[in-house]
């Protein structure tokens, strides 16, 4: 019997390399995606001594949770530090009480499982930078082309609700 394409190996995918910055790099193995998963993502992250995934963030529709298979960093948690490390599950619901940031600030490479509920649409708030990020047809981590809109914002930039708008 063939084997269903619900089953993937994470050997058999190939690492998405991600290097906003020095302070932001990642490799990245979708799994959920690649396992045809609808509403749950999963994926497989590789980050180098120094460096986060992503900026310290929350969701205001997705929960995550993060499980460290190897290495060492710290987690930062609301305004509060963590040291995490292989075997460590961490929960991150949504909501500005749970704003995260995992660094790697060990000497070797971090790899956790990320996993997520793909609720959308999704506004994702950036606390340090008072950005937030709007997604509408796919969630973060989705697939991209199914996106009808994404952006991301200043958190006070506002303008009136006619702004623009064409007089009848």
């Amino acid at each position: 019997m063939a084997r269903p394409n619900a089953i993937v190996n994470q050997a058999d995918l190939k690492w998405t390399e991600s290097s906003a910055s020095r302070g932001f790099r990642c490799r990245r193995k979708s799994l959920g995606a690649a396992a045809g998963a609808r509403m749950l993502g999963a994926s497989l992250y590789e980050t180098p001594p120094g460096a986060s995934a992503w900026p310290r963030h929350f969701h205001s529709a997705n929960e995550e949770a993060i499980f460290i298979l190897e290495g060492a960093g710290t987690l930062t948690l609301g305004d509060a530090q963590f040291p995490v490390g292989k075997g460590d599950f961490v929960a991150l619901p949504p909501g500005p009480g749970q704003a995260h940031r995992l660094a790697n600030t060990s000497d070797q490479p971090l790899v956790y499982l990320c996993v997520s509920t793909m609720v959308e649409p999704e506004v994702t708030f950036y606390p340090d930078s008072e950005k937030f990020g709007v997604m509408v047809g796919a969630a973060p981590g989705g697939d991209k082309t199914r996106r009808t809109f994404e952006g991301t914002f200043r958190a006070g930039a506002k303008v009136g609700y006619f702004d623009g708008e064409p007089d009848a």
